[in-house]
């Protein structure tokens, strides 16, 4: 078993017992390749734990527009150069994990009435899990390979690392006008992970020639609008950044836009031609879905209490949002899909739920839908002891012309 470091995250690997004489250099590669595949990895490339420059440059751009949108954390740090992670890093091993998708015949059938959309990436065991996993055995099967201790930090999107660019740099792949990475071969469905290493390995860094051509599928599919010019995303209109990212009240202009999605967003990837596939393609079967391809139950969603939502959201990546975020976004879906059957439900949530934000979210939705049942519901509120909840039913009853506007 690896032993802890005094380094956070960081881990020592004691090599084991081997018959064959310990493995150097190149003659590394192929059989790492070969255990990466059986671990479920459809990638692997190595790639110099260096600065990628170029990378900074595009992040300081990016950021400089405002794309960043409340994702402050992305201004902070040195996210261009491993070494900023594990000091004693040498090189990066960067590993493809495919999940499960739906084939088009799938897609086609999918979208219950009242279901909110959860992104593939999310319907199965929390791909941290799983990766973490994989890649301590990764690193402990190099430790024996190479004959000798080996020191590695485990990455996988919650380290401070341009994990695509260290893919690109690695030659798995490409990154595509969506901003996605594009596996030749295998498509944009993939899961990132990394691992940080003390052993100079040969690197791998034989670039792949982009692949999109002309094609625009992906920014004509984004319903938002969010991939603003190719290989460039503004997070302040994508679905994911606000149905997962930002816990706060949605801004009202911005929630017509997120339709019935609840979790995350695929419409880029179910268009993108590198993803087309009659057939489902194979992936890691420890990510197969736990959620229903149709989505979560919005009633269910806006009404489930503390226990519920544990049940649903362990070993998830559901975990990421609190209760009430995925209730907020079950309201915003009911209002967006405007049933009127939904009513009591909105209801209930406006007069009972604890969540101000939920509350005040419910009133925007009974408001979408209209009539007499929601208007009564909606007057009752009126005297809701939280001033935004006030604003909301305001707004939704038409008296103010209240635009949201003073919502953090």
């Amino acid at each position: 078993m690896p032993d802890t470091t005094s380094d956070p995250g960081v881990t020592e690997h004691e090599p084991g017992a081997r018959a064959e004489p310990a493995l150097v250099g190149v003659d590394l590669l192929e059989p790492m390749r070969q255990q990466a595949r059986s671990l479920g990895f459809v990638r692997l490339g190595i790639t110099r734990a260096a600065p990628m420059p170029d990378a900074r440059e595009r992040l300081a751009s990016w950021l400089a527009a405002g794309h960043e949108a409340g994702l402050d954390y992305l201004r902070g740090g040195e996210r261009a150069d491993p070494r900023a992670v594990f000091p004693a890093a040498r090189s990066v091993v960067v590993v493809a994990l495919v999940y499960p998708t739906p084939s088009r015949v799938e897609r086609a059938r999918e979208g219950a009435a009242l279901s909110g959309a959860v992104a593939a990436y999310a319907r199965g065991t929390d791909y941290h899990l799983v990766m973490k996993e994989k890649l301590r055995v990764l690193a402990q099967w190099l430790a024996t390979a190479s004959g000798r201790t080996l020191r590695a930090r485990i990455a996988v999107d919650s380290a401070p690392l341009l994990e695509r660019e260290l893919a690109v740099r690695a030659g798995l792949g490409f990154i595509g006008k969506s901003t996605l990475l594009i596996v030749p071969g295998v498509g944009t469905n993939v899961l990132l992970g990394e691992l940080l290493i003390d052993l100079e390995l040969a690197p791998t860094e034989i670039p792949v020639a982009p692949g999109c051509g002309d094609c625009r599928l992906c920014i004509e599919a984004c319903p938002t609008g969010a991939i603003t010019a190719p290989f460039s995303v503004d997070a302040g209109r994508c679905i994911s950044y606000w149905t997962i990212e930002h816990h706060a009240a949605i801004p009202p202009e911005v929630r017509p836009g997120l339709g019935s999605h609840v979790f995350g967003c695929d419409e880029c990837q179910a268009v993108c031609p590198f993803d087309a596939s009659a057939a489902p393609r194979a992936s890691s079967p420890e990510l197969a879905g736990r959620i229903a391809e149709s989505g979560l139950d919005l009633l269910r969603l806006l009404a489930a209490g503390n226990a519920e939502y544990r049940k649903l959201v362990r070993r998830t990546a559901l975990r990421r949002v609190s209760r009430d975020v995925l209730a907020r976004n079950a309201a915003v879906a009911l209002g967006n899909l405007a049933d009127a059957g939904t009513v009591p439900a909105l209801g209930r949530a406006l007069s009972g739920h604890p969540s101000p934000i939920v509350r005040g979210h419910a009133a925007w939705a009974l408001g979408r839908i209209g009539g007499d049942a929601a208007r009564a519901l909606l007057e009752d509120a009126r005297e809701d002891p939280d001033p935004s909840v006030r604003q909301e039913v305001s707004a939704a009853l038409g008296l103010d012309g209240w635009d949201g506007s003073e919502y953090p």
